[in-house]
């Protein structure tokens, strides 16, 4: 386990997917205590959580709310930060996907597409910043993704609501600048979770082959490029997206 003299505190929303595991591990790996955020309760992010908890020695707490539910989610975050020194870190990582032509998805869709992937992230920031901004210190990551930089067909719901969280984080990191509080994002590629098991075969193929490394992305390469705008080192990187899609053909 990596020293940190200083207890820290970060906030992972979809801390039980793929990408979510891997913020888990890698904050715990710097002894970060984490908050983590799931849809609902599993045996296997229960052991799992269990297993990082011991073997980096840290303070998991669990949040369990659907981030459509606002009340809800307000209710159990507000429960855990009484529990905890303050908020270093927020990784506004939770998503759903879509695909679609626009010609056939409902509004509605589009609607509950912006709600989980947008606006549950402001909802839950506005909690947050509150914290951030008496300490005048913190960071904040929001997981867009290149679908929201190059747009492709069948885009319209995923891809917008990611470019629109791209824009809310160019917005948001200067109006929290000075309060010491910075605000990114990474936008991975397509990366080896469940979510890309669910993309059909062919456009899987296609994306890959449209990486110049040609194959996905690990999660624990997102993990480490969310960990970078988090720390230190990024000390003066603010309002920036961080593409990590092994580059584009």
């Amino acid at each position: 386990m990596e020293i940190n003299m200083r207890e820290k505190t970060a906030i992972i929303t979809g801390a039980g997917g793929g990408i979510g595991r891997a913020l888990v591990e890698r904050f715990a790996k710097s002894g970060y205590n984490i908050i983590a955020c799931v849809r609902k309760e599993q045996q296997d992010i229960s052991v799992f959580f269990d297993e990082v908890k011991r073997a980096n020695g840290i303070i998991i707490y669990t949040c369990i709310f659907d981030a459509t539910d606002v009340d809800v989610m307000k209710k159990e975050i507000k429960r855990v930060l009484n529990e905890v020194d303050g908020v270093d870190v927020l990784v506004n990582n939770a998503g759903i996907s879509h695909c679609g032509l626009f010609a056939m998805t409902k509004v509605n869709a589009i609607r509950e597409v912006f709600e989980v992937n947008l606006f549950a992230h402001m909802e839950l920031t506005q909690l947050v910043l509150r914290s951030m901004m008496r300490k005048k210190s913190g960071a904040i990551i929001n997981i867009s993704s290149v679908a929201g930089i190059h747009p492709r067909a069948g885009n319209s719901a995923y891809g917008a609501s990611k470019a629109a969280l791209k824009a809310w984080t160019e917005t948001l990191s200067i109006e929290c600048a000075p309060y010491g509080i910075r605000v990114n994002a990474v936008a991975p590629g397509l990366t080896d979770t469940t979510m890309a098991e669910q993309i059909k075969s062919e456009i899987k193929a296609e994306r890959v082959h449209a990486s110049a490394m040609e194959r996905l992305a690990r999660p624990s390469e997102i993990a480490n490029a969310v960990f970078f705008l988090a720390s230190d080192q990024a000390s003066f990187v603010n309002g920036h997206t961080l593409i990590v899609d092994g580059g584009e053909k």
